[in-house]
């Protein structure tokens, strides 16, 4: 190399020449210093001396081969200096190729150090990845960590517990010490969690004072619980922050994989979830999440879409089961119950979906829709001369909404060329009890606008004599739960009986449900409940099928012929 090019180079770069046998022939003063090497030392010796091993073999021999062909190679590369630290170069490798032959007789290297270039690039991914106050992983890291943890147990069928930790009192540090004084404490409860888990688990920082635990290998609940129990103890010993003793405890939520098997992101929110119900049942606790009940939700919540699509779609359908007196045959009435005509399902009864809408507000839209799809069928039964009073369930959401009068009359207005007498409001006994004051209240208000009201369900709940005394319903229903089993049961037929008493006391008419016999008939005819409704007398049907039953309906011979007086 031309003297002028080589004071240049060695101003500037790590300059070294090679023999074809890997033999150094030349370095200058800055590859010493770098390396640590004497000249001397480095002189004669094979350029391996400053192997790291960081690099695998194939990385050397695709140099060599490279070079070897009169190419150019370019690379960083990490060596190891002569105390055993390690620096890292941007190396060009040019092959010095002879006038005469042309063939290559010796190699240059040109590096330049970029070790404080890597350790910044490493500083910065560290910080990508880390938390900076508490030199934890944080939310970003944390997804790779569980995602590799998830792998691993998947592969190998080893469980493993996801836990949501939040701290209890946090706040108030921050409030009453200041936010340096919050800090300190979390950096001091980090240290105690990297100390209390195993060195395979994961301990990481989401945000404020939520941590995650990645609980590896938990072969059972007891050791689960045993290590669940260490950290609470560890997280609520006493701190010592800035001079103050302050004492914080935990919340935390746990989902254990695979029992829930879900992804990554999904068992945090669960463990999330669960941490809340910790957080609500009181401090310095855990909870596991309920797989099962989550399951159960999800499906609620799935019925509930479809059947609010169903409601959108024209779906639903009402049929009517008649009402009867026993004794002269005469139908006194129908209840409108829904059914779901599923367009793959077929006809599905209110068991299988109504369940599910109870709790929300959906149920007061179907329940609007009832009572405007029955108003409307009256107005054409009252236009055929029919005036059959419907009887129209009202679910314990609906009935007690603050609103329910307003509404009610609006839907009466909407239907004003109908009786409001021929609508029958019927409430079960557990929800008028719930809250009396307010029941009563809307009753009253309600029966002024015309409309009669049953109370179904007697019997079932507390059945007070002061509730039914404030509750001034038209009907009583005897519960079908008592009217099946009076022909064999003591119990039910006294508690019939009771009924049918009490609604003669207090003026109420009364109703028998779930009528399946003759001998059912012939007994309530004798215990003075004229009135009934069951599948002995008819199924629920369509309204079209309504007058057809009607003009075709006989009561039978035996329920004719008792004395009244009997």
């Amino acid at each position: 190399m031309d003297e002028q090019y080589r004071r240049a180079v060695d101003a500037a770069a790590i300059f070294s020449e090679t023999d074809l046998a890997g033999r150094i022939t030349y370095v200058n003063d800055l590859f010493c210093e770098v390396s640590g090497y004497s000249r001397e030392e480095l002189l004669g010796a094979n350029h391996s001396i400053l192997n790291s091993g960081l690099h695998p073999d194939d990385f050397f021999a695709t140099m060599w081969r490279t070079i070897a062909l009169g190419n150019v190679w370019k690379g960083e590369v990490c060596n190891r200096a002569k105390d055993g630290s390690l620096y890292w170069v941007d190396s060009t490798m040019v092959p010095v190729l002879d006038e005469s032959t042309g063939r290559v007789h010796r190699y240059l290297s040109i590096r330049f150090d970029i070790s404080e270039k890597r350790q910044l690039l490493h500083s910065l991914q560290w910080r990508v990845g880390h938390d900076v106050l508490t030199g934890l992983p944080n939310r970003a890291y944390l997804s790779d960590l569980l995602e590799q943890a998830l792998d691993y147990s998947r592969v190998e069928s080893v469980p493993l517990a996801v836990c949501m930790l939040d701290l209890d009192g946090f706040k108030a540090v921050n409030d009453g010490y200041g936010h340096a004084s919050g800090d300190l404490l979390l950096v001091e409860v980090a240290k105690r969690l990297r100390t209390i888990v195993r060195g395979e688990d994961v301990v990481a920082r989401l945000a404020g004072d939520e941590f995650v635990l990645i609980l590896r290998f938990v072969h059972d609940m007891p050791e689960l619980r045993a290590a669940l129990h260490r950290v609470l103890g560890a997280i609520s010993a006493p701190y010592s922050i800035l001079g103050k003793d302050i004492n914080v405890f935990a919340s935390i939520g746990v989902t254990l994989f695979p029992d829930d098997s879900e992804d990554a992101q999904t068992l945090l929110r669960h463990a999330d979830q669960a941490m809340y119900v910790a957080k609500q049942s009181g401090r310095n606790r855990f909870h596991l999440f309920d797989v099962v009940r989550d399951q159960e939700v999800k499906a609620t919540h799935q019925t509930v879409a479809r059947v609010r699509q169903a409601l959108l779609n024209d779906e639903l359908r009402l049929h009517f089961q008649p009402k009867v007196n026993m004794r002269c045959g005469a139908v006194v009435g129908f209840e409108a119950l829904l059914r779901w005509e599923h367009p793959q399902n077929g006809l599905v009864p209110p068991r299988e979906f109504l369940p599910f809408v109870e709790e929300t507000d959906l149920i007061v839209d179907i329940g609007e829709w009832v009572m405007e799809q029955v108003l409307a069928q009256l107005s054409r039964w009252q236009k055929d001369g029919q005036r059959w009073p419907v009887s129209v369930n009202i679910a314990a959401r609906h009935f007690q909404r603050t609103d329910f009068f307003d509404r009610l009359k609006s839907v009466l207005e909407r239907h004003a060329w109908v009786a409001p007498q021929l609508l029958d409001l019927e409430i079960v006994e557990s929800v008028a009890i719930e809250n009396i004051q307010h029941v009563s209240t809307c009753l009253q208000a309600c029966q002024a606008l015309g409309v009669r009201f049953s109370l179904g369900d007697f019997g079932t709940g507390y059945s007070s004599l002061s509730y039914l005394k404030r509750l001034h319903t038209h009907t009583i229903k005897i519960d079908k739960s008592f009217v099946r089993d009076i022909l064999h049961d003591r119990d039910d037929l006294a508690l019939t009986t009771a009924v049918i008493g009490l609604a003669r006391a207090f003026g109420r008419e009364v109703i028998a449900e779930g009528l399946e016999s003759i001998e059912h008939g012939e007994l309530l005819l004798r215990l003075g409940c004229e009135v009934a409704q069951g599948y002995f007398i008819a199924r629920p049907m369509p309204a079209s099928e309504v007058p057809g039953w009607v003009e075709a309906f006989v009561t039978p011979i035996q329920w004719q012929v008792l004395d009244q007086a009997v």
